[in-house]
């Protein structure tokens, strides 16, 4: 090699990068891009509430729980999301959900009624009795608080003040089928089938009477020991095989404790 080449190889030696200084290989990848946010969420308009109002309640118990979350003030929301829940069986959930409209709106009458319905479905009504009396008080000439003071009072072993509060009810709205078939129910769970036959014969009358008052007259009047009127009203209203369940349900409990058979009853109809 001559003098020359050997300079010209020295230099390009010397040129090349050391490996020790060469730059990272993961400075000449792109830096991670940080997550998108999400985007805020928004209170529905006015034509998709109106759209979850005719839905299941299962995706009325979602969509009303997520408005609620959305906007804690929204008193309807939260009072729909406590009505859903309450229909879907979860009735803690619904009191839960009630009372915290209270939280925001402690003058919410619609809330204090669900707070009411919702301890009375699952059985501790004593927790629903004090919404339920302010509700009473703030709309006293209200027949809904009346009478589910009524039952809430019943439930609590104050059958005295649960007669007044439906008398009072009856008052304000006459012959209302749900207030009938509420006092026909306690009749039953005291063992007073004859008492609760009239009571559900006037609420069946009623056009706006439903299919669970149709049946809890089938039930008291097979209790009652009509039996081809109680299976002649459930051949119009059920399936066949859910009218043999429940004719095979009134046979076998016929000559039992009264008490016994309305509480199996309202669990076999779904309370």
């Amino acid at each position: 090699m001559s003098r020359t080449t050997a300079r010209i190889a020295t230099i390009v030696l010397l040129a090349a990068p050391s490996p020790a200084l060469a730059a990272p290989a993961v400075a000449l990848q792109a830096a991670p891009q940080a997550p998108a946010p999400a985007a805020p969420r928004v209170a529905a308009g006015a034509e998709a509430r109106a759209a979850y109002d005719r839905a299941d309640p299962l995706s009325r118990s979602v969509f009303w729980t997520e408005q609620a979350d959305i906007n804690p003030l929204d008193p309807v929301a939260g009072v729909k999301a406590a009505q859903a829940l309450r229909e879907l069986g979860r009735y803690q959930q619904a009191a839960d959900m009630a009372e915290r409209v209270l939280l925001v709106q402690p003058d919410n009458v619609e809330a204090m009624l669900e707070v009411g319905r919702g301890h009375i479905a699952r059985g501790h009504a004593f927790y629903g009795v004090s919404a339920l009396e302010k509700a009473r008080d703030a709309r006293p000439d209200d027949w809904r608080a009346w009478s589910l003071l009524g039952t809430a009072y019943e439930q609590v072993r104050r059958s005295q003040d649960a007669q007044t509060a439906w008398a009072r009810a009856l008052q304000l709205s006459p012959d209302n089928p749900d207030v009938l078939t509420n006092m026909a129910i306690s009749a039953m769970t005291r063992g007073d089938t004859a008492a609760a036959e009239p009571l559900l014969r006037r609420a069946a009358a009623q056009p706006g009477a439903s299919l669970k008052v149709r049946l809890n007259l089938a039930m008291a009047l097979g209790l009652n020991g009509k039996m081809d009127e109680a299976e002649a009203m459930m051949r119009r209203d059920l399936p066949p095989d859910a009218a043999d369940r429940n004719l095979e349900w009134l046979r076998a409990r016929t000559g039992s404790g009264a008490g016994d058979q309305a509480r199996t009853w309202g669990s076999l109809q779904g309370g």
